[in-house]
């Protein structure tokens, strides 16, 4: 029998959790934690919070696409995320014609929403422990292959139990594996795009202002949830009808003060924040820098496309947006994890846990151990970084790579063809899509900077010698920029990845021969069996060993900290942290207010620039002071974003920020460059999650995009 709710609490760090670190398991906020968010200013109940059998505000929440959150807004499955958790559906709505990232989109009615293909939200439904099945499942899995073979455990559990059910069950691990819940899930796949501002607005500041405050940037966008007539998930049909949700939210544009309550629902994506010394000390030094540094390359020349021709930026828009983004959070997390001695604050924790655990001979030599696991992984990370984000870091070597599938599939003897129909299948699917992202001039450029940096900084030993020989004897210096462009010249000429015709009449037909006679997939495939066949085996050996022994780590922490009330790290299931509206000063002599408004726009305004641009009819708007009843008293202004305390990572974006009563007053969607060590380290006095002000988005969705229709919909708190 599953044993609800009997999640065991340990420890962040080994000291108590500081300020407004946290984010909660939602149905099990202790009683201490509740007593501090009512201390804060909390005016709801904890079952109002989160109910088993009663509807909650967990019933508003929705895990949004793969990896944002959104809220439901209306009694007719409205909702509410970030303008870049749309920002995909949006592009793939968009054409030169109707180029709604450009311009903007407003449904009038119900009839003008759009269909996103692809898109779906879950809604939670239920939470049980199931550690002790988990437990039963693995006991005779060595302890240094539980890392590779759990996630195939969980996978099986997991579809076991949806069986017959008609819901999603995952089942999630917590504290390093030593703890297990079942998630129940429920997914509409019918979502359509409702509104969303112009990117001018909604991408106001673009790269420069990203994790940057003070922040003027407009980032939500609307869709709607649809259902049958029945009442169940259904995919797009005319015939459905709007989700009736069991909560949604209601809208506050009353205003806030700083030191105002604030909470925050949502997925955070993942947190590592018993990491030890070790690992930071390698993302340090090896795995951040040459990530930034080979993302930094394809950036600029993305961009260079994108600035050329409206059609390219439509086409690689959301993938420069996903690049992009943690391309600037590696970079700061670097900065900040140097700057507060995170690695120093880390062996203090550890010299604490050796002290306690002195005299208990299962955790003998760990420390050890783990440092010995990083001293032989080290010599390879770099490589595997140089793999991940430099070669395959070419969208079309990814895609080739992804064809060993089916390359091995042909390999067999005998051929089992249900094996080579199902990968070709998904080979059709998967090929289309990169047909329609792929920007040929901007990739072949890519191919050609990352096949020359990995020549340069990876040590000559362990590159694919194949690879760079048939390069030297075919194309020129290995030590000149034009060998590495005519040779990718040449795979773009000639591989029939980008040839609808021999595509269609080799996947038609698959074979290995004509599969190994394509320059793109020949390769792939150098590259990745380089580093599967000489390399991956230590990568193997790395992950399982540190697995087993961080497991052991937390195990020990759990004994070390019995019965305190603490929260485990993110893995996108439903959290709530919660703070205050704070303002801060994050160095001498400097300090940044709670709030920013439409006056900052205007001082950041360019006509024109591709970042600091803004709608003509905002400008009017602005000028005019055409603010209606969305205006803030305090400044005379429109607040267009704030700040709070509270403790978010990915996963957030979207998530409503919701007051003392349980009313939306804005939506996360970014942190600050002073605290982006938080995945791994919490800083109490730094910390700031910046929020778009919900009365900046009723604003432009009825002043700018005229949609009263929405704000209509709405239930508003005055």
């Amino acid at each position: 029998m599953k044993k609800l709710f009997s999640i065991l609490f340990i420890t962040l760090s080994f000291v108590s959790v500081k300020a407004d670190e946290g984010m909660w398991l939602v149905q099990l906020i202790g009683e201490k934690t509740y007593a501090d968010m009512v201390k804060k200013g909390l005016k709801l109940t904890k079952e109002q919070l989160y109910s088993a059998n009663k509807n909650s505000i967990k019933d508003a929440i929705v895990l949004f696409g793969g990896g944002c959150t959104a809220e439901i807004v209306s009694k007719e499955g409205l909702v509410f995320t970030n303008h870049h958790c749309g920002y995909g559906s949006i592009a793939a709505a968009s054409s030169v014609a109707h180029n709604y990232l450009k311009d903007g989109f407003w449904a009038k009615s119900k009839q003008e929403e759009i269909a996103s293909p692809g898109l779906s939200v879950q809604f939670l439904i239920s939470i049980a422990d199931v550690t002790d099945a988990v437990n039963e499942k693995i006991k005779d899995v060595p302890a240094k292959e539980l890392a590779s073979k759990l996630p195939g455990i969980l996978s099986a559990m997991s579809t076991k139990a949806s069986e017959g059910t008609g819901y999603e069950i995952r089942i999630s691990s917590f504290f390093k594996g030593n703890q297990f819940l079942q998630f129940t899930y429920q997914r509409y796949t019918d979502v359509r795009l409702v509104g969303t501002p112009p990117e001018s607005i909604g991408k106001f500041g673009g790269d420069t202002d990203n994790w940057e405050w003070p922040r003027h940037t407009g980032d939500f966008s609307i869709f709607r949830v649809y259902m049958s007539k029945d009442g169940k998930p259904a995919d797009y049909s005319a015939d459905n009808v709007p989700y009736v949700p069991k909560h949604f939210l209601p809208v506050s544009i009353k205003g806030l003060k700083d030191g105002d309550f604030s909470m925050i629902y949502g997925y955070p994506g993942g947190t590592n924040r018993y990491e030890t010394s070790y690992g930071v000390k390698l993302k340090i030094d090896i795995e951040n820098p040459f990530t930034v540094s080979l993302r930094d390359a394809r950036l600029k020349l993305m961009m260079t496309e994108m600035l050329k021709d409206p059609a390219n930026k439509i086409q690689l828009a959301s993938y420069y947006a996903q690049v992009a983004n943690y391309w600037k959070f590696f970079d700061g997390e670097t900065k900040q994890l140097v700057k507060y001695n995170v690695i120093g604050q880390k062996q203090k924790d550890e010299a604490a846990f050796e002290a306690w655990a002195k005299g208990k001979p299962e955790y003998d030599n760990l420390f050890v151990n783990i440092k010995s696991a990083y001293d032989n992984w080290r010599p390879y990370a770099k490589h595997r970084v140089y793999i991940t984000e430099g070669i395959m870091g070419s969208p079309l070597l990814a895609f080739a790579g992804s064809l060993k599938a089916l390359d091995a599939a042909l390999s067999e003897s005998p051929v089992r063809p249900e094996n080579v129909t199902k990968i070709v299948a998904g080979l059709k699917a998967s090929q289309d899509r990169f047909i329609k992202g792929e920007n040929i001039v901007s990739d072949r450029n890519i191919l050609a900077i990352v096949t020359k940096l990995f020549y340069t900084d990876i040590d000559a030993s362990q590159r694919p010698e194949n690879f760079y020989t048939m390069l030297k004897n075919g194309y020129g210096s290995l030590d000149k920029d034009e060998t590495y462009e005519k040779f990718a010249k040449q795979v773009f000429e000639n591989t029939m990845m980008l040839n609808k015709d021999k595509w269609d009449a080799f996947i038609a037909k698959p074979d290995t021969a004509t599969l190994h006679k394509d320059l793109a997939y020949k390769t792939a495939i150098q590259f990745l069996d380089n580093f599967n066949t000489n390399y991956g085996k230590y990568f193997t050996e790395f992950t399982g060993t540190t697995y087993s022994l961080n497991k052991k780590y937390l195990k020990g922490v759990l004994e070390m900290k019995k019965g305190q009330e603490f929260y485990p790290d993110a893995n996108q299931t439903m959290r709530v942290s919660y703070g205050n509206v704070k303002s801060y000063s994050p160095k001498d002599g400097v300090n940044y207010n709670y709030v920013c408004t439409l006056k900052g726009v205007m001082e950041k305004y360019k006509p024109g620039d591709y970042e600091f641009d803004a709608p003509d009819k905002l400008i009017e708007l602005i000028k005019n002071k055409d603010y209606g009843q969305y205006i803030d008293k305090a400044t005379n202004d429109i607040v267009v974003s704030f700040i709070t305390t509270d403790d978010i990572t990915g996963g957030n974006s979207g998530s409503p920020v919701i007051n003392a009563k349980g009313e939306l007053i804005g939506l996360a969607f970014d942190g600050n460059y002073e605290a982006l060590s938080h995945k791994i380290a919490f800083d109490k006095n730094l910390n700031r999650t910046i929020c778009v002000d919900v009365r900046f988005v009723l604003f432009v969705i009825d002043k700018l995009g005229g949609a009263k229709n929405i704000i209509d919909e709405l239930v508003i708190m005055k």
